[in-house]
């Protein structure tokens, strides 16, 4: 589950929209709306990679598919940590000579 976020979507996305219109330094638009300036400045780079204006950095559907992959390789590496404690106790019990049945 992810961690809340500390800035709504709506503030975000208005805060992006006033700088790209104004054209004023991030710096400053963060301090008229109470954001830090390091947070609007990534959030105006992931605005400019999402609109294919930027090659540096992924954009939000292929991060947000990235994790996803992550995600399923973990748990196929679990699974096969799994099949491969199973396959070693099955090869034992193969290799165990047969007891005698008792009287």
């Amino acid at each position: 589950m992810p961690a809340p976020r500390k800035y709504p979507d709506e503030l975000r996305e208005r805060a992006v929209r006033e700088v790209r219109a104004t054209g004023r330094p991030i710096a400053h638009g963060a301090k008229d709306l109470g954001i830090h300036k390091e947070a609007l400045r990534g959030w105006v780079r992931q605005a400019e990679a999402d609109r294919g204006e930027r090659d540096d950095r992924l954009t939000t559907t292929e991060q947000d598919e990235l994790r996803q992959l992550r995600r399923a390789v973990a748990e196929l590496r679990r699974a096969n940590e799994i099949l491969k404690a199973a396959s070693v106790f099955f090869a034992q019990e193969i290799d165990r000579p047969p007891t005698r049945p008792s009287r």
